[in-house]
């Protein structure tokens, strides 16, 4: 009797561990925001993040999140300062923008590092759709980004 229990558990943990790999990337919203220690307006100011920054949502505890930035830092803001709006952060020291998924294509934009740039569409075979806020957009290596 003990070999199903073993198997509604493996079962049940290969589950969870499978809902633990995907990660909810947001953005702050329209005004910087301030990042906590704690889950409290109480607890220490770390940093203000800017308008637009793309953070991943690690945990969700009451109005508060736990998230982390480009940096790997892991910090709390107020889930109410976060939107579902997809940013991206150039982590590449000059990353370029293509017309098409392939690099002999034109370049249509450079961006340097630390750039935020909006997802237009998600990564697909190793590239991301872009828009820069001067409006130009093209296809970007996810490697060359963060926040996808």
């Amino acid at each position: 009797m003990k070999l199903p229990l073993f198997i509604a558990a493996t079962v049940l943990g290969s589950t969870l561990a499978h809902q633990a790999c995907a990660l909810d990337f947001k953005s702050v919203g329209g005004a910087p925001a301030i990042m906590y220690d704690a889950p409290s307006e109480k607890g220490r100011r770390v940093y203000v993040a800017p308008r637009g920054m793309p953070v991943e949502v690690v945990v969700t505890y009451g109005e508060w999140s736990k998230v982390r930035d480009a940096a790997g830092t892991l910090s709390w803001i107020q889930s109410k300062a976060l939107t579902p709006k997809r940013m991206l952060v150039v982590s590449a020291a000059n990353a370029r923008v293509f017309t098409t998924a392939d690099e002999a294509s034109p370049v249509v934009f450079t961006a340097d590092k630390n750039v935020l740039l909006e997802m237009i569409e998600s990564p697909s075979n190793g590239w991301v759709k872009v828009r820069h806020r001067d409006g130009q957009s093209g296809l970007a290596k996810v490697g060359d980004v963060w926040g996808d």
